[in-house]
């Protein structure tokens, strides 16, 4: 089991920057870096100049803001600067995000993503090759690559492509086209063990050699009952952020919970975010969350993941002591 860092969600491309030199020196595998308030990729590139080993993750990058061409491009770019050491993490966001924020369209998420992640590769092999460009799709087409813009093949080749998902087409749609899963932190053995990876077999017609399972783990820490009890105040607010959407609706029916996603969905709509967190009572905190002392949480991320998973990294949202990180850090290692 392999551990990654993530950057902060709302951390500038120059604060990502000194994350990622921070993350190399305390010798992570990768580190993750969201796209929120910022373009994901000026943050990469800058990260990828200022770091030499670790791997760099876009998580993700929204896909369908973009169009493959342009997303061909920006990742090709950052592999070359980067020197080979991008992984390029994709993700569909929410409908009302794509049509009203973007102003791009949105139809069949599941299909539009593997067509745009086929046309994705059909870009990179036509550079690679000088072959002509011949992608025509349900949803895009990519047929005109003169030489002039051409970036020709790429000394590193091409970047893994990794996918969020949660529901099973999209992650069928995982398994099939790209390298590796993006899970969610709204996930629990369960619904990885029962749902995620046999979707993910399915796609893949097979076995998983070779497929990176990569999941962020809520992890309450804290030195006191008082610092713990603000962790897992953060963590029950995040937890019933994620809960109200209705994409990760399913993740909740699967463990009988289907009501309380509605009541959340609800409460959302009026912005009743402290309402929200009441709900995510202690039952639902420690399925999707682990607790303890450092070495408790290490041990405890082995123990629910340690046969599902290749990558974890910890979702702390909340003032983490980053000394209490790092020990379990220390823990996974030397598990």
């Amino acid at each position: 089991m392999r551990v990654d860092t993530t950057g902060g969600f709302s951390a500038d491309p120059l604060e990502t920057e000194q994350t990622a030199i921070e993350a190399e020196k305390d010798g992570y595998d990768t580190l993750s870096v969201p796209e929120t308030s910022h373009d994901v990729f000026v943050a990469l590139a800058l990260a990828a100049r200022a770091t030499g080993r670790i791997r760099l993750q876009s998580a993700i990058a929204v896909a369908f803001a973009r169009n493959p061409m342009t997303l061909a491009y920006q990742a090709n770019d950052i592999t070359l600067v980067s020197g080979g050491r991008l992984e390029l993490g994709l993700g569909s966001q929410v409908r009302p995000h794509i049509e009203r924020r973007f102003g791009m369209p949105w139809s069949r998420p599941a299909a539009r993503m593997e067509d745009f992640v086929l046309a994705l590769r059909a870009i990179w092999a036509a550079w690679a090759t000088g072959d002509r460009l011949r992608y025509e799709g349900e949803f895009y087409s990519h047929t005109l690559m003169t030489e002039f813009f051409s970036p020709g093949p790429n000394p590193h080749g091409t970047p893994p492509v990794m996918l969020a998902a949660v529901g099973e087409r999209m992650t069928e749609v995982a398994g099939r086209v790209t390298d590796g899963l993006l899970a969610h932190s709204l996930t629990s053995p369960s619904y990885l063990a029962e749902v995620t990876l046999p979707a993910l077999r399915r796609g893949r017609g097979g076995g998983l050699d070779g497929f990176d399972v990569c999941l962020p783990v809520f992890a309450v820490l804290g030195a006191d009952p008082q610092a713990r009890a603000a962790a897992a105040a953060g963590v029950r607010r995040q937890i019933a952020f994620y809960a109200s959407t209705p994409p990760y609706r399913p993740v909740l029916e699967h463990h009988g919970r289907g009501e309380l996603a509605d009541r959340l969905n609800r409460l959302s709509r009026q912005q009743a975010w402290d309402e929200m967190a009441d709900l995510v009572d202690d039952d639902v905190l420690d399925l999707f969350a682990v607790s303890g002392s450092p070495d408790e949480v290490a041990a405890g991320i082995v123990a629910r993941y340690g046969d599902l998973v290749d990558r974890v990294s910890l979702n702390t949202p909340y003032d983490a002591d980053p000394a209490l990180v790092r020990d379990v850090v220390t823990g996974l290692r030397a598990a």
